[in-house]
């Protein structure tokens, strides 16, 4: 038997916003955390075959710049995933002192001021990629342009931001279980 949320529907066939919101968060945060388990993959076997290289005296060119791409597309698309099984640390000695009301309500202030956060870095992310795109920024050995790291950074924190809106408003839930 199905859960009541994930069949009921609104008119003919169109699903809910709130389910719609949930699976489409849900599938673009798994999307992110296989694209972060790729760039760990590409970020380890150069790193193996750079050694491996080295120590036949052969030249990897441009293994310096595959692993800062890996490495950056690693950690951004791991944070939509961290966030969603609400795996950032935090200390909670304090929060526990506080009654059912208060931890409430510092819970959700602090949720509104990391939207506003990851809102920013997205905005600035955006506004830094479009001036690296302008000045032709590449990497130094092999002249990929860096520009687009900016727009997945921004994608990413975009994401963020909508998973802890999400719960703000389903504190109870997580997107993806571990």
């Amino acid at each position: 038997m199905k859960d009541q949320d994930s069949t009921s529907s609104v008119g003919s066939g169109v699903k809910p916003f709130p389910t719609f919101y949930f699976k489409l968060l849900r599938r673009i945060t798994l999307l992110f955390l296989t694209i972060s388990i790729i760039g760990i993959v590409v970020a380890m076997s150069v790193t193996c075959l750079d050694v491996i290289c080295r120590i036949f005296r052969i030249s990897f060119k441009g293994a310096y710049d595959i692993v800062m791409i890996a490495g950056t597309i690693t950690i951004t698309c791991s944070l939509p995933y961290t966030t969603a099984v609400k795996g950032h640390v935090s200390i909670d000695y304090f929060f526990h002192k506080l009654s059912k009301r208060g931890r409430i309500i510092v819970d959700a202030i602090v949720r509104i001021l990391s939207i506003l956060l990851f809102t920013l870095l997205a905005i600035q992310s955006i506004k830094y990629g479009k001036e690296l795109f302008d000045s032709g920024e590449v990497t130094l050995t092999l002249q990929i342009p860096v520009f687009w790291m900016l727009y997945v950074i921004s994608i990413s924190c975009i994401l963020v931001a909508l998973i802890i809106f999400y719960n703000l408003i389903h504190p109870e839930k997580v997107i993806v279980e571990l």
